[in-house]
């Protein structure tokens, strides 16, 4: 399957991940301002970009940017619904990652934005048990990497709970050549 020909849904009892769109942006603009959870969010990489949004205007103009991005098959961005709610409570983005300067080279890079109220373990478990299996053969990658860092004490409880491992690799910035650290790392095992 191409994930950029037809992007997979996928859903358990509690959380749907499908494509973002544009309608999600008055639901996203609750996670992009929340200043809890924004320190979380994984922006290596990305222009200088903080991913803290406090228009709507803004936030309509990054959805914009992500769904320029999945025509030009560079990366899905799915949106996080959470069901019992009917409300968008957050995104992941995953691609393959091309590198041949770093250990993260044909790695799937997977970037979760959460609200800061879903920010729990049982939590995290449940919407990234969803994706991070699938997302070996959506995006053809060995192991699949995701950034954790110090002061995401649930999230770390949840990969690690996956089976992800810290890595001491480090993840040089394509566009800033920048070092980044704090990613978790799991390998492929079917």
């Amino acid at each position: 399957m191409n994930v950029f020909e037809k992007c997979p849904v996928f859903e358990n009892e509690k959380y749907l991940l499908r494509l973002v769109v544009k309608e999600d942006a008055p639901e996203l603009l609750s996670v992009y301002s929340d200043e809890k959870a924004v320190p979380l969010f994984n922006s290596d990489n990305c222009n200088g970009d903080d991913f803290h949004y406090t228009t709507m205007e803004r936030m309509e103009r990054q959805i914009g940017f992500w769904l320029l991005e999945y025509g030009n098959q560079g990366y899905v961005r799915w949106t996080i619904i959470d069901k019992s709610i009917h409300s968008a409570i957050g995104t992941i983005e995953c691609f393959r990652r091309d590198s041949h300067e770093d250990y993260f080279d044909h790695c799937g890079l997977l970037r979760l934005d959460l609200r800061s109220d879903y920010e729990h373990k049982e939590q995290i478990l449940e919407i990234l048990n969803l994706i991070v299996q699938p997302a070996f053969e959506l995006f053809d990658c060995k192991i699949i990497a995701t950034k954790v860092v110090p002061a995401a004490v649930e999230r770390k409880m949840a990969v690690e709970q996956m089976g992800f491992a810290a890595s001491e690799e480090k993840l040089i910035g394509y566009h800033d050549r920048k070092v980044y650290g704090d990613y978790y790392v799991l390998q492929n095992i079917s």
